[in-house]
């Protein structure tokens, strides 16, 4: 049977790495308090247009060329030799589905200059400092955003955190509990109340 999800749009979205001391941090971005994901911290990123298609290629490589656009619109960063980390399937309860590629690359030396009509703020954080924003009701991510730096803050620099990419793990996200908790075949993460625990299968 056909899977209903592969005609959904697709989106890429870049994950940017760059060394700290100690460690690494990650751009996020946040949204302006009006259209998608409004108020929330995300990665840059965007949906596939007609001119990032290429005829017989595949639709990583076209959610690569998306990513890579709608990071210099939205940051004015050029980057390249971005390797993919993920693949995200929204839940069927989902009001916009979208079928978003997370790609990992290391930050280009430039500042990020955010793009005024789609970015309210920019910030270079820890993947525990972001979590810990979040966990204090200060920050608002979405589950993709939370478990991938969940996934990356493992990591104590950031060449090792973008090796752990090249092949894109797969997310078909289930809601439970009435929007309280998600899963996947990785795990389950418990959003009921702050913090949110993630329960690895």
């Amino acid at each position: 049977m056909d899977n209903p999800d592969t005609s959904l749009p697709v989106a890429g979205t870049v994950v940017l790495l760059r060394a700290a001391d100690p460690g690494f941090e990650i751009l996020l971005m946040r949204r302006p308090d009006r259209g998608s994901f409004a108020s929330a911290w995300v990665f840059p990123g965007g949906k596939v247009e007609p001119g990032d298609r290429r005829e017989g290629e595949a639709e990583s490589e076209d959610a690569r060329r998306a990513g890579i656009r709608e990071t210099f619109e939205e940051v004015g960063l050029v980057v390249d030799g971005i390797v993919p980390l993920s693949e995200w399937h929204p839940p069927i309860e989902a009001p916009t589905r979208i079928r978003t590629w997370f790609f990992l690359a290391m930050a280009p030396g430039d500042e990020p200059v955010a793009s005024a009509d789609e970015v309210a703020e920019i910030a270079w954080v820890r993947p525990s400092e972001a979590l810990a924003r979040h966990a204090a009701g200060e920050w608002t991510l979405f589950p993709p955003t939370w478990m991938t730096l969940h996934q990356l803050s493992v990591f104590s620099d950031a060449e090792s955190a973008r090796s752990s990419g090249g092949a894109a793990q797969l997310f078909q996200t289930r809601v439970l509990d009435e929007g309280r908790a998600f899963a996947w075949t990785q795990g389950r993460l418990e959003a009921r109340t702050l913090p949110w625990i993630f329960e690895p299968a």
